[in-house]
């Protein structure tokens, strides 16, 4: 069984794939037949960091060349994990199962990066699995050896399947965890794209160090701590200074705005929002809702800060509240004396920060190990990150009011609508 399953992970891995970051990448016919459907190639119409270009502009890469990555970190992961014993409960349709869900992992995603996550719509890793279980898709996974069922469902963790539950649950640990092949690539990726030092990772080195277990996915020795603590401040520096910052942040808050906008008054619905690319995510709210929102953000001309607020000094829960959060920005707007179209309140969508690792040598999880980071410097991270916005057109620029002023009108404003 072991050679089996370790010759399925290295041979006939013959058509390479050129890649900026990892050099050469091999694969299979049938997995390269896979990046050629109309669902992958519209990867390739995706930014990876959406509208970060316009800070950041190398930051063009694409979906699809993260795709790559995963699967290619994910092949070198389980040939690392084989090797350690995994091979005795590893089938040689699971593992290729878990290579195409590297590769399909995002082919459910939305465009502009996750201006659409917190919209009532379907999460993209069902959206992925729904893809991957129609044609064309589903005849090309079986054809790499896959199980399209199995594939789904380890992108898909609302998929119930009752082939290789073992596997599936250990292949589901593998792709979304603490020291998962999608953030070790996206790390290294996007800090590369946006020149910033803050991502680079020891990949070759982390992958040497983790040890399988059927029911945890991977487990760590106390060498490894030091990278794990590297990921962890990697992605909060990533955030506070690439994904998060101030203009992303407005970007994102424009567009998610006109959605909102759109949803409401039916001029769009949910089910056209699927399916789209950069382009035509713009083509499409644009044409059906002609909000000046849409060409703004797409020319980049985004919105100014108006005011930064620590989360804790607002009523979190009415501000999350989609519902409620349309009239809290008409409200503001109207205290403040300007036009509700012109102001948007900002809320970050919650961010992970995974440590649930086992430290064999020290017989104790991470968070209970000799690391410096305790669930209390986590929790700081978050504190930290979590700021709520207040974003106006930019003719408001010489008339905005000071930080004290609008945080005490919206808390008003707030206290009125509970």
């Amino acid at each position: 069984m072991k050679k089996t399953i370790e010759a399925s992970l290295t041979e006939d891995y013959t058509h390479p794939v050129r890649d900026v970051l990892w050099g050469h990448i091999y694969m299979t016919e049938e997995l390269a037949q896979l990046t050629e459907s109309a669902p992958f190639k519209r990867l390739c119409r995706i930014f990876q960091l959406g509208p970060v270009y316009h800070v950041y502009p190398g930051a063009t890469h694409t979906r699809a060349s993260h795709s790559f990555g995963v699967y290619h970190l994910g092949r070198r992961l389980l040939q690392n994990l084989a090797e350690r014993g995994a091979s005795s409960w590893l089938s040689t349709h699971g593992v290729k199962s878990f290579l195409a869900a590297c590769l399909l992992h995002d082919l459910g995603h939305f465009p502009y990066t996750h201006s659409l996550k917190e919209l009532p719509l379907t999460p993209h890793e069902s959206l992925t699995g729904t893809v991957i279980l129609k044609e064309p898709v589903k005849s090309l996974v079986a054809a790499t050896g896959a199980d399209p069922d199995l594939c789904a469902a380890i992108v898909d963790k609302d998929f119930e399947t009752a082939k290789s539950e073992d596997e599936l649950y250990f292949y589901r640990k593998l792709l979304s965890g603490a020291l998962d092949p999608d953030k070790l690539d996206y790390l290294n990726r996007d800090a590369r794209f946006c020149g910033v030092p803050y991502g680079s990772q020891d990949v070759d080195f982390i992958l040497s160090r983790l040890y399988p277990d059927k029911e945890r996915g991977v487990d760590i020795d106390s060498r490894l701590i030091p990278n794990v603590e590297s990921i962890l401040f990697s992605k909060y520096l990533m955030y506070k200074t690439v994904y998060w910052h101030h203009q992303i942040r407005a970007a994102t808050a424009m567009i998610k705005k006109a959605l909102i906008n759109g949803l409401e008054s039916e001029k769009i619905t949910g089910t056209e929002l699927y399916n789209l690319d950069d382009t035509s995510l713009f083509a499409l709210i644009g044409e059906k809702t002609g909000d000046p929102l849409i060409e703004a953000a797409h020319e980049g001309k985004f919105f100014i800060t108006a005011a930064e607020i620590p989360h804790e000094q607002v009523n979190l829960d009415v501000i999350r509240d989609l519902n409620c959060r349309p009239r809290l920005e008409k409200e503001l707007a109207r205290e403040m004396g300007i036009d509700p179209k012109s102001l948007i309140i900002d809320v970050p969508e919650p961010v992970s920060f995974e440590t649930g690792l086992y430290v064999v040598d020290e017989e104790c999880s991470f968070n209970e190990s000799s690391s410096a980071f305790k669930t209390e410097t986590i929790n700081a991270f978050r504190q930290t990150l979590y700021t709520i916005r207040i974003f106006t057109d930019q003719k408001y620029k010489d008339t905005l009011k000071t930080f004290p002023q609008i945080c005490s009108i919206l808390n008003k404003v707030i206290d009125r609508e509970v």
